[in-house]
């Protein structure tokens, strides 16, 4: 279905800024297409509703429903209802939720960090990519959360980030796991995806002080930019970010 051209104009800060350039590429790519996006772990809409503003439609899977009924105020506020929908439940029913090959753009940010299963979300999120389809993906980094527990004095919990095998801090750290640029890689990969782009997200907005931020939030979102795509840089970021695409052909 085509659609007229409109611009995402969402809120953007240093912390989603790397995110939003790639995406506004995809959607360059797709101009005139009305898009069925699918949001999972989507919240109240941070994305969402940007991108139904751009005349695309957006289905957000979440297992919260206060976040869900901030969602639909949102989307109802920037009139935009008709555009989104919600659905309530969780990554690891991913599978359950969409048909196959329905999606041309997914998003799943900060959820392979808390599913038990991350390999079938990846492999649920490729089946319901139609074929050409793209995902945006965005995990916790481990090596920046080395360097955070270390550069606060806790060097036990730093030292269990770098042995653990998932990436983990100890048995009371709140996700499951952790991922440098080439596990990650390697997840979408198995699932059949053809990673495009890896991004830093997050490289130095989490290590200045809010008067630093608050005085030239600019000057720090082009250093975000700036650094987002360079090694070393995009390795110690907090975020990692994969942008990865069904083939055409089908996935093989």
């Amino acid at each position: 279905m085509e659609t007229s051209a409109r611009t995402v104009r969402p809120h953007v800060t240093a912390r989603t800024a790397a995110v939003w350039a790639v995406l506004r590429r995809e959607l360059d790519r797709q101009a005139g297409r009305e898009l069925t996006v699918l949001d999972v772990g989507g919240g109240t809409g941070g994305f969402a509703v940007p991108l139904a503003e751009a005349g695309h439609t957006v289905t957000v899977i979440d297992a919260s429903p206060d976040a869900l009924a901030a969602l639909t105020r949102r989307a109802a506020d920037a009139g935009v209802a008709d555009r989104v929908r919600a659905v309530q439940g969780d990554g690891d029913a991913l599978a359950s939720l969409v048909d196959p090959a329905s999606a041309d753009l997914i998003l799943c940010h900060s959820v392979l960090e808390v599913v038990d299963d991350p390999a079938g979300v990846v492999a649920a999120i490729a089946a319901a990519l139609r074929p050409g389809g793209a995902v945006s993906v965005l995990v916790a980094g481990r090596a920046a959360a080395v360097l955070g527990r270390a550069v606060n004095g806790h060097l036990k919990a730093a030292s269990a980030l770098v042995t653990d095998p998932a990436g983990r801090a100890g048995p009371r750290d709140t996700l499951l796991r952790r991922y440098d640029a080439a596990g990650a890689t390697d997840l979408l990969t198995v699932a059949g995806l053809e990673v495009e782009d890896t991004q830093g997200v997050r490289v130095v907005a989490d290590l200045l002080p809010a008067a630093v931020l608050e005085e030239d939030p600019q000057a720090v979102l082009e250093l975000e930019l700036a650094l987002s795509g360079r090694a070393p840089f995009r390795d110690v970021a907090s975020q990692l970010h994969l942008f990865a695409r069904r083939p055409a052909a089908g996935l093989s």
